[in-house]
C-alpha cells in the first residue's frame, strides 16, 4: 500500500526540486536589486519546507491508502483544457466560468450551480484585481 501523506510529501519535494533547480539557472540577484531568478527560488525554498513538512508529518499519522480516480483527474485536464481553449477563442472571463463548471463534477460534494457560481465571481474577481491593479494584459472581456 502506498501511504497517501507520504506521496504528497515526496511529489511536493520533486516539483520544488524541479523549480529551485531551474531557477538557479537565472541570475538570482540580491534582496534589495531581485533577479529572474530570486522569486522562483524561494518559492521552491517554500515548497520544499511544505514537503518536509508533510514527509515528517507521514511518520506521525495513520497511513492512507492512495487511490487514483481517473475520472476526476480527466475531468480535470478537461476543464483546464477548456480553459484554455475558450480563453482564446472568447475570451478569459468565460474560459474561468467553463473550468469552474466542468472542474466541479470531479468534487466529491454534490455538484451546486450556486457555489460554482460564487468560485467563478471569485476567481473572475482575483482576474479582474489582477488586470486594474497589477496591469497584467488579461483578455477578460
Amino acid at each position: 500500500m502506498i501511504d497517501r501523506t507520504l506521496a504528497r510529501g515526496l511529489f511536493l519535494g520533486a516539483v520544488a526540486t524541479f523549480f529551485g533547480v531551474g531557477a538557479s539557472h537565472y541570475n538570482i540577484g540580491t534582496l534589495g536589486r531581485a533577479g529572474p531568478g530570486l522569486f522562483p527560488l524561494i518559492v521552491a525554498g517554500l515548497l520544499g519546507l511544505v514537503a518536509l513538512a508533510t514527509l515528517v508529518r507521514s511518520r506521525f499519522v495513520a497511513p492512507e491508502p492512495l487511490h487514483f480516480n481517473v475520472r476526476n483527474i480527466a475531468l480535470l485536464l478537461t476543464a483546464l483544457c477548456a480553459f484554455a481553449l475558450t480563453s482564446k477563442f472568447v475570451n478569459m472571463s468565460a474560459g474561468i466560468v467553463v473550468m469552474v463548471f466542468i472542474a466541479g463534477v470531479a468534487g466529491s460534494a454534490r455538484y451546486s450551480v450556486l457555489r460554482n457560481i460564487k468560485v467563478s465571481l471569485g476567481l473572475l474577481a482575483v482576474a479582474l484585481a489582477f488586470h486594474k491593479l497589477l496591469g497584467l494584459n488579461l483578455n477578460l472581456y
